[in-house]
């Protein structure tokens, strides 16, 4: 009998475990690595869990994400919290919605310490209405409302100035079947002077009338009060306009009649913030306002390239590119909206998306790109954003490396290794529709470096974006890692992406030559180049 075969540690079929190391089985019937609970708390975080996955549900995912979590919180509720804010505030996640989240299970798990750093940070990570919304949701359902929890949604609003807490309560005024009355009746805020009558109006507990006794000015503390409250009684459109133009009246306080008219979208986009000028580009062009060589286009495209505002607004590159894919397509995902797409906003989506990651500085390495496009990546949605699959977003990720790094090389595999026809000076939109023409297959995440000794191919940094669920290959990739090496005497690295929020990956956490990257951080391609140095 020849027992070596059935535990050999240099080259074990990725079906079966390997001897000495802490593999454990994938959903998909292979043998994988498990990341630690902060990996996955990150991994979270920063990609969500909506869609599910091809071997898992979304409920199933997100139970898992909850539990690790939870684990996360109650050995150290303190760290837990610091994670969810750095994410947050910096916005390196393409939504918020999971770091609110991930707060309200902090909040209703942790130690007395991890619960109170959990309610400080909540103007931090709740930064806006529909955020208090939702931190009150999943409060709800998981605890019950405790002192800690009531006089943390009432800091909230008390430790606002009058005039922001104005904005909130007329912008955000209910999501999700929650509504700042129903806010403010459960956390009991005590407040006074014109603070105290913007909430009583919140809370339905004053008219207009008795919030004011006369018209305020542009920069009095009631200002949106009373637009929002003379939006309603208004016929004209000229009058909307001023109102906007005088009291920066919010869209979402104008009356549905008014929507159609580009002169009203003219006034809006005169003060629009970056994020809501991404979600209604497509409306602005159906209205007629942006145009090829208007002037609000040529306002679009300034704002769209600027980096600093585009890191002041925290806007995250999966949103620039969902507002690529969507506002290219000329139809909406959802409804029966078109619209003819002018060409220079669509030029600027494209450079506002490599302008929203941090600076990287190039290592002068020399990079082999693989993407899994086996049909596991093709489920699902990175960050929750509608189209943008694993697949999808691994191609938009190997694009920010490809474009700063000049020795690459870019390979989509399944059951073979093929080229990719996409590069560095291709436009984000037709590298998208490239890597769609792939055929999937089975994942064998060990070709990238069985292809590089075959072709004698110098390779200083494999990375691979994949979801882990490797199962189709004769030997797991971190021993083709090894064999690659030792074949060629190059210290090589692999950076395996992580473009799923679940528990797995193909790095040998003993191996320092391997780390884990969560897919669509935006700190991931620079880190990524300190690790490649």
């Amino acid at each position: 009998m020849k027992y070596a075969k059935h535990v050999a540690s240099k080259a074990t079929p990725q079906t079966m475990p390997v001897a000495g190391k802490p593999t454990i089985p994938n959903s998909a019937g292979g043998y994988s690595f498990a990341v630690d609970d902060w990996v996955r708390l990150d991994r979270f975080l920063i990609l969500g869990c909506e869609g599910g996955s091809y071997y898992a549900t979304e409920q199933k995912l997100t139970a898992e994400n909850a539990e690790a979590v939870i684990r996360c919180a109650k050995a150290d509720g303190a760290e837990t919290v610091r994670r969810i804010v750095a994410v947050s505030e910096a916005g390196r996640a393409p939504k918020n919605d999971p770091a609110v989240f991930a707060l309200a299970l902090v909040a209703a798990n942790a130690d007395a310490a991890g619960k109170k750093a959990a309610y400080a940070a909540v103007p931090s990570v709740c930064r806006t209405g529909t955020h208090l919304f939702q931190f009150a949701a999943a409060s709800d359902a998981l605890r019950g409302w405790g002192r800690g929890l009531r006089q943390a949604i009432a800091d909230w609003y008390l430790k606002k100035d009058p005039r922001a807490v104005a904005y909130q309560v007329t912008k955000y005024q209910q999501r999700d079947g929650w509504s700042h009355r129903d806010v403010l009746r459960l956390a009991h805020p005590k407040a006074d002077g014109v603070l105290n009558d913007v909430l009583r109006w919140a809370a339905k507990k004053a008219d207009a009338e008795t919030v004011w006794t006369e018209v305020p000015g542009k920069d009095d503390p009631l200002a949106p009060i009373y637009a929002t409250e003379a939006a309603r009684k208004l016929t004209r459109e000229s009058e909307i306009v001023r109102l906007i133009l005088d009291y920066r009246l919010v869209r979402e306080c104008i009356p549905t009649q008014f929507l159609a008219s580009a002169e009203v979208w003219e006034a809006l986009l005169f003060d629009m913030p970056l994020t809501a000028m991404l979600r209604n580009l497509a409306t602005m062009t159906r209205v007629g306002l942006l145009t090829a060589e208007s002037v609000s286009t040529k306002k679009v495209v300034a704002e769209l390239t600027d980096i600093e505002r585009l890191k002041k607004a925290r806007v995250h590159p999966l949103a620039l590119l969902t507002a690529l894919k969507t506002y290219e397509s000329g139809k909406g995902v959802k409804g029966s909206a078109t619209w003819t797409p002018v060409p220079e906003v669509v030029r600027a989506l494209n450079d506002a998306f490599y302008l929203a990651f941090e600076t990287i500085v190039p290592t002068g390495k020399q990079w082999l790109l693989a993407l899994d496009v086996s049909g596991s990546m093709a489920c699902g949605q990175v960050g929750g954003m509608a189209g943008i699959t694993p697949r999808v977003g691994s191609a938009a990720m190997a694009l920010v490396t490809a474009a700063t790094e000049p020795q690459h090389t870019i390979l989509g595999f399944s059951n073979t290794l093929v080229p990719v026809n996409i590069g560095p000076k291709l436009r984000l939109d037709t590298a998208v529709r490239e890597i769609d023409k792939i055929p999937m297959g089975g994942t064998d995440c060990a070709l990238p470096m069985f292809h590089a000794a075959a072709k004698k191919l110098p390779v200083d940094v494999f990375v691979v974006y994949t979801d882990s669920e490797t199962w189709f290959g004769k030997v797991h990739p971190f021993q083709a890692l090894k064999q690659y090496r030792d074949k060629t005497g190059i210290p090589a690295k692999l950076a395996v992406v992580g473009m799923v929020a679940n528990k797995f990956t193909i790095a040998d956490p003993s191996d320092a030559g391997m780390l884990d990257f969560v897919g669509f951080d935006t700190a991931a391609p620079a880190v990524m180049a300190d690790f490649a140095r």
